[in-house]
């Protein structure tokens, strides 16, 4: 494959966005875009079938950080904003589903908490922070802080529903960080959030941040990136290993190519990293191995409105783990945006499996939609079968950032400061947005052109 400039390990939205601010600052530069699979995009993929746009990973972003709108704007491609449907979020309390107030007030005096629950989250405001930097897990945190009741209820479904993980073992400091550092910064959260509205106070009021989307689903955005990189982007290729000669790396390829380059950017995930880099260091790759990536499963159901009894004007629910059922959630795609399924029926996501039910997301299909649909016809009172079904296998979904990620993170950099040139990027070390994942590559594409 000759010399190039710069090559970029992985096709997903974090490579596809690097390699678009790079070219946009540098037209001229000669970077390569290596992707082991036919198609780009990672877990971003849109399938449309028989009238029903089905996501198979992440459904939007949130619009209260520029980069990804500003990007949009710069493609060309017009940003698709959830309805008011998307408003009203569940969780299941004893088998029940109840509706999160977004007010506080109206939260703090709605029925989600018993009495002592709600009077043990007011006395949070009298309770000293933890001294130090320890690393504390998101349960011990939140119950520390806010009370068990509160974490049980509400923060271990919202940990499970945005990292399909254990709170029990995931990092408060990494995966949560603006809160954790409220307590850091201010002693304590009520403390942190009457100081951030004092601070505001004289700010022109931002709303609320909205889910968007496109009209084609989240691969729009994969698709319009790839068509304008498609030059510089090589698919059906694995990278098996890097390796240092002189001041040039040597990038060998599984079809026997190899290719000189100056940098590296690794954004694939880190198990896959972490073979490619054995040979340039292997603690570098043995950290890299540390981070779990628990499989994941996506069950897609087509119902007619009049067989959901609970109704379909609602963004979703979420499920507690107390409450012991074998889905983590479910999403009514339909409802947050319009065209995901034809007229009169409505489009369900369920994910089943995660850190704690690793097991449930690999069963075999048939087993799979049965457990899900049998968790759906309970919560939501359903009536005879589902029109269209299709399931997403995330053998390795989401990454966990569980304690101790932050110390993995600082070991990374310092190791990574002995090979200038290669870099890492992707939703496995800060941040698992869309959101994230491109404000990382802009920040990364200014580092490497200096």
């Amino acid at each position: 494959m000759g010399n190039t400039e710069i090559v970029v390990v992985g096709g997903g939205i974090s490579g596809l966005s690097f390699a678009y601010f790079v070219t946009k600052r540098k037209p001229e530069i000669d970077i390569k875009i290596i992707e082991e699979e036919k198609r780009v995009g990672g877990k971003i993929i849109t399938e449309s079938i028989d009238g029903f746009l089905c996501e198979g990973g992440v459904n939007g972003f949130l619009n209260n950080r520029p980069a990804t709108i500003t990007l949009a704007n710069e493609l060309g491609i017009v940003p698709l904003q959830a309805s008011e449907h998307s408003k009203a979020r569940y969780i299941l309390i004893d088998g029940k589903l109840k509706r999160v107030p977004e007010n506080p007030l109206r939260f703090f005096l709605s029925s989600l908490l018993s009495l002592s629950g709600r009077l043990r989250m007011l006395k949070e405001y009298f309770i000293p922070p933890l001294g130090g930097d320890k690393d504390e897990s998101v349960e011990s945190f939140v119950t520390r802080r806010v009370g068990r009741e509160f974490y049980e209820k509400l923060i271990d479904a919202m940990s499970t529903g945005i990292y399909a993980g254990d709170p029990s073992k995931m990092s408060m400091k990494s995966c949560f960080p603006k809160v954790y550092w409220l307590e850091k910064k201010y002693g304590g959260l009520i403390r942190g959030f009457i100081a951030l509205k004092k601070e505001k106070k004289n700010v022109k009021a931002q709303p609320s941040a909205v889910l968007m989307s496109f009209k084609g689903g989240m691969s729009e955005f994969v698709q319009t990136l790839e068509n304008l990189l498609s030059s510089k982007i090589v698919k059906g290729k694995k990278v098996l290993s890097i390796d240092k000669v002189n001041k040039h790396y040597t990038v060998y390829l599984d079809s026997g190519e190899v290719v000189e380059t100056e940098k590296v950017i690794l954004s694939c995930p880190a198990y896959e990293s972490a073979e490619i880099l054995k040979v340039l260091n292997n603690e570098l790759s043995d950290i890299l191995k540390t981070i779990p990536y628990p499989p994941l499963s996506v069950v897609a159901f087509g119902f007619k409105k009049e067989q959901i009894g609970f109704g379909t004007s609602l963004y979703g629910f979420l499920i507690p783990h107390r409450e012991k059922r074998k889905i983590l959630g479910t999403l009514f795609d339909s409802s947050i945006f319009p065209n995901r399924a034809p007229e009169g029926y409505v489009l369900l996501r369920s994910m089943i499996g995660g850190r704690r039910m690793p097991e449930v997301a690999m069963l075999p299909d048939e087993k799979l939609i049965d457990t899900a649909l049998s968790e759906l016809k309970f919560i939501l009172d359903i009536k005879g079968e589902p029109e269209f079904t299709r399931i997403f296998r995330w053998e390795k979904a989401i990454p966990q950032y569980e304690l101790g990620h932050d110390e993995k993170l600082n070991r990374i950099e310092q190791i990574l400061s002995k090979f200038p040139g290669v870099y890492l990027t992707g939703n496995a070390y800060r941040g698992v947005s869309v959101n994230d994942c491109i404000e990382n590559s802009l920040r990364l594409s200014e580092i490497v052109l200096g």
